[in-house]
């Protein structure tokens, strides 16, 4: 067998196969003949797949905005209890995200933010995983625009 190149090593090491079917309105996400693509907290500048915080993460290298949230910030949190609360809505979406295949649907009107992340709504059998953070109460519903969170 032929080496394989490190960046293909690190794919398989981890055991990440993405498949993505896009379109103008959704792109889904399936790993053929595994149970989920593994997520990890994002570290360092090689970003693949990897969870930014709760509602920022990497897919096959495109930077995603859950778009139908709004998580506590992580990065530059402006009390002791929202950073607490953004650490906590970061594991939980990792959880969410390892669970299984989950579609990516694009938020209607914007296809990105002023950042130039892709704007999509996380679904997995229908159900939006940001509707999981909101219910568990890490995250709120995206109104337009951001609200405190101290």
């Amino acid at each position: 067998m032929a080496a394989q190149p490190h960046y293909a090593r690190h794919v398989l090491r981890i055991m990440f196969t993405i498949a993505l079917a896009a379109s103008a309105a959704s792109m889904t996400l399936a790993a053929p003949n595994i149970a989920a693509a593994v997520f990890e907290k994002c570290t360092g500048g090689h970003r693949i797949a990897c969870v930014i915080d709760g509602d920022t993460l990497w897919i096959n290298g495109t930077k995603v905005r859950v778009a139908d949230i709004d998580a506590p910030e992580i990065s530059e949190p402006k009390c002791a209890s929202e950073l607490a609360l953004g650490n906590r809505a970061t594991e939980r979406l990792i959880e969410l995200v390892n669970q299984g295949p989950f579609e990516l649907q694009a938020w209607p009107g914007r296809d990105t933010d002023r950042y130039g992340r892709a704007l999509r709504v996380l679904l997995r059998n229908g159900h939006s995983l940001g509707d999981i953070l909101v219910s568990e109460g890490l995250a709120r519903t995206w109104t337009g625009r951001r609200e405190p969170w101290c």
